[in-house]
């Protein structure tokens, strides 16, 4: 399946905390290392169903270690954590730059729903 986004740039950071990620169409987004780890669209974290969606806490300070192509449509990023399961579809990495402010705060708020902190081992 053809992606309807198509990315001219991807820069990690020097730091590793966030990803650049420009598109054709003139958009772009610098998405935060934690956002896109807790955002990952593999099955450890999405599940098999939108029932099975886990809310990853303590990632605060995570980092990508790791940035691979898939195909010409898509990234799998390495974290420090060693999670590296998520493929990052062109559509997926546009959608989360798009809607950053919205599913970070929903995040936010599953996070104090479930008494569950950013920082690790809190």
């Amino acid at each position: 399946m053809a992606s309807e986004r198509w990315p001219t740039e991807l820069r990690l950071s020097k730091d590793k905390r966030s990803l650049h990620v420009a598109f054709e169409d003139g958009a772009a987004f610098d998405l935060q290392a934690e956002y896109l780890r807790v955002s990952s669209p593999s099955a450890e974290v999405q599940g098999h169903s939108p029932a099975e969606r886990k809310t990853v806490p303590g990632k605060r300070e995570v980092t990508i270690i790791g940035v691979e192509p898939v195909g010409n449509y898509a990234v799998k990023l390495v974290f420090d954590d060693l999670h590296d399961t998520g493929i990052y579809g062109w559509d997926y990495l546009y959608r989360l730059g798009a809607e950053q402010g919205e599913k970070w705060q929903a995040y936010l708020d599953e996070l104090a729903a479930k008494g569950l902190s950013r920082d690790r081992g809190r």
